[in-house]
């Protein structure tokens, strides 16, 4: 009874056995591992590539194996180039796939049997492991993911391609992979030199940043010859490619605004000078260089060859402020040889640039009166003393310095070279009171070298306000007439007519000439001093006292519209 139920269930398992006489009537085929996904099964006419060992099944004994032989079999099916047998236990089967096949001797070789390996009326058993399936009507296949978005370019033929990939059989075994080289792999499409037929197909319409799964079957491979080692006769491959970069030998520059700032009413020049920040990617976003991470801006003149030619022709026609994304093809930027560990060969640069200011070396200093008194009769010139309000900036924004970070406004004497000369220029012809807005550009502040907080080659923002002004003597003299000195003068200095003056009577004499507008002191000292300093140039004998026939008067020779003598 229970023999009864196992021949059943035999019988019902493996239906394609023939159960009336105990002897073999079709082929069974027992798939003992299948893989979990399988896109496509064997038929007939498909061509095969596959593993066995071949083994008896009386006794088991092997009369033949391709692992042996170390080579695959290939072959196609169901055009009877395989013994029957086979034809029919192959159909369906997966590549990875791995099954037992059974052949009795009417579907295999008979009452005959071959080559006295084979004895007659054989039963053949046949384990199987399928690599690669292909036919004659194949196509490339192509399953495209990861499409970036906003792509605005696909490749073409004859565009330049760089790109990675893991190339494999299709049975999963890596034979190649550009990542392990840490190198793209580069090329021309559509001239055949350098490609095979199936990867120039499926490299075509794709984006940088896109990922593909391409799959070639061998005539659009390596064919019978296969390649190398590991690339065996007959055999489809399958590429997972990531597009890194393309380009056209006819490109030219690309470039994008991203911000320009209201007002630009000047754009750079051949012969300017520009100062710029930058992000420097490739075309798949990997960054190479960026200005930001080393804190200092790139800085060079235009047109003149100091950057690459795309780079050059980039940064015409710019406004301080405006950014730009600027894509520049090889032939414009470092070309087939790159640069060693940091640009590829044959490259395509993007550079993300933000201009944060630009000057010519003619450039003057720009002064712009925002306000103005409508009492102006009295304005600064060199040897002034004035009190001034300032913001110094850089031309984007970045506040430097300012005199509001000090408890009263900045004092300095016009033409002592105690500001830098923009500065100096730009406060020049104020009247107290009056708003001034002055570019200097950096040959007229702090040159190539900077200063302080101060960039190299900076072009400088300030904001100005006079606050105070007072009148100024030339340089070397301490106290000066505005008009004709008292004639005869020594009378008119001793006030109490003893003919002798003290340093008492010198202070008063020379306040009231300063009281009554008739001389001036030299501002930003203390008066004083200056007395003491006047009065001790004429007290020759130094008794305290001055006389008649110690007072000397030093006489300006130059004729001025005011009077520079000093006692």
């Amino acid at each position: 009874m229970d023999l009864l139920i196992s021949s059943v269930l035999f019988c019902i398992h493996v239906l394609t056995i023939y159960c009336n006489t105990g002897t073999f009537g079709d082929v069974v085929v027992d798939r003992y591992d299948i893989p979990r996904v399988c896109p496509r099964e064997v038929q007939t006419e498909d061509f095969i590539r596959y593993h066995f060992n071949g083994t008896f099944f009386a006794d088991g004994k092997k009369f033949d194996s391709s692992h042996d032989r170390g080579n695959p079999f290939i072959s196609q099916v169901g055009l009877g180039r395989l013994i029957a047998g086979m034809d029919r236990g192959l159909q369906g089967m997966c590549v990875n796939e791995q099954r037992r096949i059974t052949i009795p001797p009417h579907l295999a070789y008979g009452s005959i049997g071959t080559g006295g390996v084979i004895p007659p009326d054989a039963v053949l058993v046949y384990d199987i492991l399928l690599l690669d399936i292909w036919n004659t009507e194949d196509k490339v296949e192509i399953r495209s993911f990861g499409i970036p978005a906003g792509c605005n370019r696909t490749t073409v033929k004859s565009d330049f391609v760089r790109f990675h990939y893991n190339g494999t059989l299709l049975s999963g075994a890596a034979f190649d992979s550009s990542y392990t080289r840490n190198s793209t792999y580069d090329a021309y499409l559509g001239q055949g030199d350098l490609l095979i037929k199936g990867m120039e197909e499926g490299l075509l319409g794709m984006c940088v940043g896109e990922r593909r799964i391409i799959i070639i079957p061998p005539f659009l491979a390596y064919g019978e010859t296969g390649h190398g080692t590991l690339v065996p006769s007959q055999a489809t491959l399958v590429f997972e490619v990531l597009l890194v970069d393309v380009f056209n030998p006819k490109d030219d520059l690309i470039f994008v605004v991203k911000e320009v700032p209201e007002g630009c009413t000047r754009r750079t020049v051949t012969g300017d000078y520009v100062r710029y920040h930058y992000n420097g990617t490739f075309q798949d976003g990997s960054a190479f260089d960026s200005s930001y991470k080393r804190n200092s801006t790139y800085n060079t003149y235009i047109g003149m060859r100091y950057v690459i030619q795309g780079m050059d022709k980039a940064l015409h026609g710019l406004c301080i402020g405006e950014k730009r994304r600027i894509t520049i093809p090889p032939h414009m930027a470092y070309g087939e040889e790159g640069v060693a560990d940091l640009i590829p060969g044959s490259a395509v640069l993007v550079f993300d640039i933000h201009v944060i200011d630009f000057h010519n070396p003619k450039d003057p200093v720009d002064i712009k009166v925002t306000h103005k008194p409508k009492e102006c009769t009295v304005t600064t010139e060199a040897d002034d003393l004035i009190q001034y309000r300032y913001n110094c900036s850089l031309m984007d924004g970045t506040l430097l310095y300012s005199s509001e970070e000090f408890d009263s406004p900045s004092i300095t004497t016009l033409g002592a070279d105690k500001v830098i000369p923009g500065l100096e220029e730009g406060l020049r012809g104020m009247c107290v009171g009056e708003k001034r807005e002055v570019v200097v550009p950096p040959h007229w502040g702090h040159g190539e070298n900077g200063a302080g907080d101060v960039p190299r080659s900076a072009v400088l923002f300030f904001e100005l306000e006079l606050v105070n002004l007072q009148k100024g003597v030339p340089e070397g003299f301490m106290f000066v007439w505005l008009g004709d000195s008292p004639d005869p003068l020594f009378p008119a200095m001793d006030l109490n007519g003893d003919k002798q003056v003290p340093l008492q009577e010198f202070s008063d004499f020379i306040m009231l000439q300063v009281g009554e507008a008739k001389g001036r002191l030299r501002p930003g000292f203390d008066a004083d001093t200056i007395i003491q300093d006047m009065f001790n140039n004429q007290d020759h004998n130094k008794d305290g006292k001055i006389v008649e026939d110690e007072l000397k008067i030093q006489g300006d020779e130059e004729s001025q519209q005011v009077k520079r003598d000093e006692l």
